[in-house]
């Protein structure tokens, strides 16, 4: 057994098979061996193809920046053709026969995928505790939340089963599971990584895939690999001088960075532990030669969190929809109860509604635009607490029953459209939407965003810090990081406490 498995990062992995000192068998190994060890506890992995893997490392892997390195993806938005795709849900069970672009260019950067991780129902709530494969542990703290949608991921990731996997971002499931379980996540910029065929864009852009990783220079190579449009894609953006490794392991220039402390949902309270690291982020960038200076986007917080509910509903609606059409009623017929009042709300919703919302998100894009104008990039919290125990952010017993009550009532009644007007759909979602205060903003303006693992709170839970950058500037944002964690300023992994 190769026990020194943890010790690097994918890149080192790869670098010990292509130098011939370690095997691509025995570094899968090493991953069954831990993932056998460790999810029995944490819950990470919820599907597994261990056989298929060690045939593709037995037949050869193809040849590129991560070849022979174990490797994870996320069960929702990944298609990998002839496995099941369960999307967190308990009556979703997809199989196709093609891998998704992204995927493809996965596999061709050499990796050997050989499990699928755990993701909230269709990905709608940031933290992975689905009723149909159970809850993901966090890996420093049992009971505790590992964040979602990218949980399984994240857990996968900094418990040392995986030194990267896939992961998706819409409204902050890259970088809330990471600053959760203290790894590195970037989401990268809108149009940047494909997410097709099946799909155009996810959430009116909002969704970007790419990885979960412990180091920087793993998911700038990553970016390397799978970046650029498909066929069809909506956003054709220009490519990086250079390369990103290159970007993330060289030195950034001195940078201006706007400090935002503003929540962007309104009645967010941010913890003083999270303030703490904030602030003793901004003093060690200004250190490094940085210049850091208070400063928020200009943004109407009132319309900020309705317009995101609207498109997210809409699109819930739909996915539901297409899902029904290209498979089957079956697969829609035990949908957890937030999952079938956010497709009700959708449903309700006029295309009127929809263009209106979606103007909102163009305001935002405009005034953060502006702001960026000043400054190089955003520095904020990730999230504004550390990690929750299980049964927080899931709705209550009682808050289900409310919404099967209103799933019932809607039958010739426009429901979606009173819970709005009521209020319901603002109280019953804060609890959510407020842990995503800070996250949101990346994904309504599709502007590259990520998070770093650089404190902890009292009780032993990672504190992530986000970092936004100009559009299709991932690597000002990867320069820097590469910075940070030289210093020695990342935290370090659950396995490794």
């Amino acid at each position: 057994m190769f026990k020194e498995y943890t010790q690097y990062d994918a890149l080192g992995l790869a670098g010990l098979v292509n130098s011939g000192q370690v095997s691509a068998k025995e570094l899968l190994d090493a991953a069954v061996n831990q993932a056998n060890r460790l999810n029995p506890k944490l819950n990470a992995i919820i599907h597994r193809f261990d056989e298929r893997a060690y045939n593709a490392a037995q037949t050869g892997l193809p040849k590129g920046a991560f070849t022979g390195v174990p490797y994870l993806l996320k069960d929702l938005s990944f298609y990998f053709a002839d496995e099941p795709l369960t999307m967190g849900s308990r009556s979703v069970n997809i199989v196709t026969d093609y891998d998704s672009e992204i995927v493809k260019r996965m596999k061709a950067s050499g990796v050997n995928t050989f499990g699928k991780t755990n993701t909230p129902e269709f990905g709608l709530i940031i933290t992975t505790e689905p009723k149909a494969h159970g809850a993901t542990h966090n890996p420093f703290k049992k009971g505790y939340s590992s964040g979602g949608s990218s949980g399984g991921s994240a857990a996968a990731v900094a418990s040392g089963i995986v030194p990267m996997a896939g992961a998706g971002d819409g409204g902050g499931s890259i970088r809330f599971p990471a600053a959760w379980c203290g790894a590195f996540g970037l989401k990268p910029s809108r149009g940047r990584n494909p997410i097709g065929p099946a799909f155009g864009e996810g959430w009116d852009g909002a969704i970007a895939d790419h990885v979960i990783t412990r180091t920087v220079r793993d998911s700038a190579a990553m970016l390397d690999a799978t970046s650029g449009a498909e066929v069809g894609a909506p956003y054709v953006i220009a490519p990086p001088e250079g390369t990103f490794l290159q970007a993330a392991m060289r030195a950034p220039r001195p940078l201006t960075i706007a400090l935002h402390q503003q929540p962007l949902i309104a009645n967010t309270v941010v913890d003083k532990e999270v303030l703490a690291v904030l602030e003793r982020t901004a003093k060690q960038l200004e250190a490094m030669g940085h210049r850091v200076v208070p400063a928020e986007p200009d943004i109407d917080i009132e319309k900020f969190w309705h317009d995101f509910i609207v498109v997210v509903c809409a699109h819930t609606a739909f996915t539901i929809d297409n899902v029904e059409r290209c498979h089957g009623k079956q697969h829609v017929q035990n949908l957890e109860p937030q999952t079938y009042n956010m497709a009700m709300l959708g449903r309700s919703l006029s295309a009127v509604d929809l263009v209106h919302a979606k103007h909102g998100w163009h305001n935002s894009q405009y005034q953060t635009g502006k702001l960026l104008e000043q400054y190089d990039m955003i520095l904020c919290p990730t999230v504004p607490t550390a990690a929750v125990k299980h049964g927080v952010l899931p709705p209550s017993r009682v808050e289900e029953m409310l919404m099967n009550t209103s799933g019932l009532l809607s039958k010739g009644v426009n429901m979606g459209k009173y819970t709005f007007s009521s209020g319901m759909i603002e109280k019953l979602s804060h609890p959510v939407l407020s842990k995503m205060a800070f996250t949101l903003l990346g994904n309504i303006t599709g502007l590259p965003a990520m998070s770093l693992p650089l404190g902890m709170s009292k009780k032993g839970l990672p504190i992530g810090m986000q970092l936004i950058g100009r559009m299709n500037d991932e690597t000002t944002l990867l320069s820097l990081a590469g910075e940070i964690e030289r210093a020695g300023l990342f935290t370090k992994p659950a396995f490794a406490k």
